[in-house]
């Protein structure tokens, strides 16, 4: 944000100023010498005082609005910034009701752009050393929290670009004036000191948008998941927050059923973050683990935990890799809401796009680089390993518990009947907005007549034992 010079445009589902930055000099702190305050709220006064010709606009879900009630210094923010023309702020209500908007974008001028989803707001700083006990890890109230696992990606150029015309429609379709184009800048935003991964590659960009006020359904993202799924010929790994879509477990059923199937290899969380979250996705998570384990004859199908010591760690992150050849990060998650409900943005790199097959090295030095982070391995090990325990599962049962961090299996838990119940009827994890308020289940529902799912769940049920026993 320090080398922006036309527009700073942030997009996301959260947006908290009470945060501080890890550079800046902070109130308390006497004969500091940094010239810029570490706050958010006070750094973006300040770059509004010291950039003349710089906009900076912010787009944040419209729930947040209630959160203001306990972030008193927040709203405080806001009343500073009103009387500086160049800093907007706004709300995004442009969906249908009971869905969010979810995309988490920073846009600098015209040619530097963050996707993935990380969040500028509180709980989400972490290193990758995850420690139970971080000193650094801090709620504005002061107030610890817990390990956090998240991921981004930053791009330079053409794709960024693209994702700044992205966003200013986005403005737009929020309530915002329309936005001018920046015009071509030869300086860059880019980080100093930051290696990039990959050079002069292409980058896709895939989108959902829910059907909203003549703006119509926009389905990429999940189109791209069947699609590269079906498409896998060794592995799949993925991180993410959750895992409840129908569609996508389907597409992992029919690989599971096939005789060679890929190994699928899932992080996630061990719950939902709050009692809401771990109400409405955890019971629907656990039935389909069951189905797919049912069907996974070939035992190429493991969910895990990371740990830091006996402590979980929270995985945010929303990421997937296909046999070293797809990088996909974003916004989405594994879960129905974000293939029909939600705005959301993911950007992936396809090695099988001209020119990109030299992404291919890279792309498997990120999932080693990962691995070794949660089994707290040195990353050169992570091939040897695996290729001397026979796929990423052996190799991760190898290691166990051994290191301070490790990978846990997740296994399903057996849930109350109110709970089993709405996750059976995606209830509260729906596909289609108007499902919202449609008591209607005779055609919806996790299993559907005749899918493997479906099949694998009735076999289950014949031998489940009622709850009391």
């Amino acid at each position: 944000m320090l080398k922006a010079r036309q527009r700073i445009l942030l997009i996301g589902w959260d947006f908290d100023t009470r945060i501080h930055l890890k550079r800046g000099r902070r109130w308390w702190q006497k004969g500091w010498k940094s010239e810029y305050p570490s706050r958010l709220g006070s750094f973006i006064i300040w770059l509004n005082n010291h950039r003349p010709d710089l906009e900076i606009r912010i787009l944040k879900w419209s729930y947040g609005f209630l959160k203001f009630f306990g972030r008193g210094a927040m709203a405080f923010d806001l009343l500073r910034w009103w009387r500086h023309r160049r800093i907007d702020f706004k709300f995004d209500t442009a969906h249908p009701v009971a869905c969010s908007h979810h995309q988490k974008l920073v846009i600098i001028d015209d040619d530097f752009a963050v996707c993935g989803g990380i969040d500028m707001t509180t709980r989400r700083w972490d290193t990758r050393e995850h420690l139970e006990d971080e000193p650094g890890r801090k709620r504005p109230d002061g107030t610890p929290y817990g390990p956090w696992h998240d991921l981004t990606m930053m791009m330079e150029g053409e794709v960024a670009s693209e994702l700044e015309r992205l966003g200013r429609a986005r403005w737009v379709r929020a309530g915002g004036k329309p936005l001018s184009k920046p015009h071509p800048d030869p300086g860059s935003a880019w980080p100093d000191n930051l290696a990039p991964h990959f050079e002069d590659v292409e980058v896709g960009i895939a989108r959902t948008r829910a059907e909203y006020d003549k703006d119509p359904k926009v389905d990429e993202i999940e189109t791209l998941f069947l699609r590269q799924i079906a498409g896998a010929k060794r592995f799949v790994y993925a991180e993410n927050q959750y895992f409840t879509s129908r569609t996508i477990c389907e597409a992992i059923a029919k690989r599971l059923s096939q005789p060679d199937p890929p190994e699928f290899t899932i992080v996630m969380p061990h719950t939902g973050e709050g009692w809401a979250e771990a109400t409405a996705m955890d019971p629907a998570r656990d039935e389909l683990v069951a189905a797919l384990e049912e069907l996974d004859t070939h035992d190429r199908f493991n969910l895990y935990v990371p740990h830091s010591g006996e402590t979980p760690i929270y995985v945010h992150a929303k990421l997937m890799i296909v046999d070293d050849r797809i990088l996909r990060v974003g916004s989405a998650n594994m879960n129905n809401r974000s293939m029909g409900l939600d705005s959301e943005c993911d950007v992936f790199i396809d090695c099988d796009r001209p020119g990109n097959a030299k992404a291919e090295p890279a792309i498997r030095a990120i999932r080693e680089s990962l691995l070794s982070e949660h089994l707290g391995i040195f990353k050169q090990d992570v091939s040897f390993l695996i290729e001397k325990h026979g796929s990423m599962a052996g190799m991760i049962d190898y290691i166990g518990d051994r290191n301070r961090r490790y990978l846990r299996r997740l296994r399903p838990a057996r849930h109350e009947d109110w709970e089993r119940g709405l996750a059976l009827d995606e209830r509260l994890d729906p596909e289609q907005p108007e499902e919202l308020f449609d008591f209607d289940k005779s055609d919806r529902g996790l299993f559907r007549r005749g899918s493997l799912l479906a099949k694998a769940h009735s076999k289950l049920k014949r031998r489940r034992k009622p709850a009391n026993e």
